[in-house]
């Protein structure tokens, strides 16, 4: 062999080592980004970025500036981010078998202040022991009082009790606001200028956020006073300021109501007594249910409101 096919011979072999060297970086697994259970994890030092997508919770969604992770084992079809909602309302989507335990999964509801408004169960619409999207549904009621807005929370089902299991995905929402209207009671010297009878009282209409505890509703609009409106009208209010319902039952047409201690504080006279137990009384028995109404103050009925 002369010295000019030992050199081509030699040259060869550094080529194609060069060759072997950079199919390693290019096809070996050492340098490459791998999936695990964390999400995904630098092997080696891999020319490409990370994946945003397809591995489990670190694959997120953005739509209207709120990121979604876990958007491989869990999709909320309704409701979507910012719907407008009313009660009740009716989740569904699907899950992977992993979200759920025996079947099921946690769903509360918030208002804007991060208070929870109520919880509902999701339940899968089909075999859950697998690592397939399995679809689910679930039936949530609630009132959202004064709230315009709120915030879903899908949680997975994580019997093990493990912080660091735990997962949930956060939906903001609209709360649609449906409204009814309850009456109050209030003397009036416009139409009853002389006072002739302390139990006659005149109704003025509130348009409230609807609710299913109307009695309650309606009475805290009466604690809350005549506005400037009502005033100018010839409205005027007995009740003294800060009373507050302690409880309210209302049973076989009887309405009880526990009120606070600030009724009677200050009250005297037998037409003012007369025109109170007259607002409070009218007030519940606007509704059907009501027939008759006890009132008692912190839990005494016998020597209340005496004039």
């Amino acid at each position: 062999m002369n010295k000019t096919n030992t050199l081509l011979i030699i040259l060869i072999i550094v080529v194609l080592g060069v060759f072997g060297i950079l199919a390693a970086r290019i096809f070996s697994p050492e340098d490459s980004w791998i999936c695990e259970e964390t999400g995904w994890v630098k092997h080696g030092n891999p020319s490409n970025p990370m994946p945003t997508t397809g591995c489990g919770q670190n694959e997120t969604t953005t739509t209207n500036g709120n990121t979604q992770p876990y958007t491989n084992e869990i999709v909320v079809d309704t409701p979507k981010i910012n719907d407008e909602i009313t009660s009740p309302l009716s989740i569904t989507g699907k899950a992977r078998g992993s979200w759920y335990f025996e079947g099921s999964f946690p769903i509360e509801l918030l208002n804007d202040k991060g208070d929870k408004l109520t919880t509902a169960i999701a339940t899968a619409q089909g075999e859950w022991m697998t690592t397939e999207f399995v679809p689910f549904t679930a039936t949530l009621a609630f009132e959202p009082g004064d709230a315009t807005s709120g915030m879903l929370i899908v949680k997975n089902d994580n019997p093990s009790g493990d912080p660091s299991k735990d997962k949930q995905i956060a939906i903001p929402v609209q709360f649609k606001q449906e409204t009814m209207t309850v009456k109050i009671f209030f003397n009036n010297d416009k139409n009853d200028p002389n006072l002739s009878d302390c139990s006659k009282v005149y109704s003025v209409e509130r348009t409230i956020p609807k609710t299913q505890a109307v009695g309650r509703a309606a009475l805290e609009q009466l604690f809350k006073g005549l506005s400037k409106e009502e005033a100018y009208e010839g409205f005027f209010d007995n009740i003294p300021a800060g009373v507050k319902i302690q409880n309210l039952t209302i049973e076989n047409g009887v309405a009880k109501v526990d009120l606070s201690k600030e009724l009677e504080e200050g009250v005297g006279g037998s037409c003012r007594v007369t025109a109170i137990r007259a607002q409070v009384t009218e007030t519940l028995k606007q509704f059907p249910t009501v027939k008759e109404v006890i009132i008692s103050i912190d839990g005494r009925t016998e020597d209340i409101l005496q004039p």
